[in-house]
């Protein structure tokens, strides 16, 4: 399988890079893992409804020039869908039964995702509520999609 996280912006901190790149090595032994990062937009403080979507517009560009036709897109979104890690698992592995082989995981910039990305999802996400740092998530998918194969393989895994 290979496994695809399309993100916006770039990681700044070094404990978030570390992190990441840890949870990929150990993701190398169960799919092909592929981050792919697009340039993020600046924000103006106090911007403006009509100055935010033109942000995500031009954020959400970048995204879909980089989906092959062919991935099913899971995206990350406050009003997706929550499931427990035994569910992502059951998800993950039943995509492979099914005969998909490229997973493509979004992850939006600050203002979260432009419409026309949202559309073109196969399935939304939610991981809560609460709105986390897009770097930090990264890091929190990463364990979760390692967390899903360890199930998947019946391997131990702390709770």
């Amino acid at each position: 399988m290979k496994i695809t996280v399309l993100t916006v912006g770039k990681i700044k901190e070094k404990f978030y890079t570390a992190a990441i790149d840890e949870y990929s090595k150990r993701l190398s032994r169960y799919c092909k893992l592929n981050i792919i990062q697009v340039a993020d937009e600046k924000t103006i403080e106090n911007s403006t409804e009509k100055e935010m979507d033109i942000i995500k517009a031009k954020e959400g560009e970048r995204i879909l020039k980089n989906i092959p036709d062919d991935a099913f897109v899971i995206t990350l979104e406050i009003n997706g869908k929550m499931l427990d890690s035994e569910e992502l698992a059951d998800k993950i592995n039943k995509l492979g039964i099914m005969g998909e082989s490229h997973i493509v995981f979004v992850i939006g910039g600050s203002l979260g995702l432009h419409q026309d990305v949202s559309k073109r999802a196969n399935f939304k996400l939610s991981f809560s509520k609460m709105t986390f740092p897009h770097q930090l998530m990264r890091v929190i998918l990463l364990e979760q999609i390692y967390r899903s194969y360890r199930i998947i393989n019946n391997e131990p895994y702390h709770k």
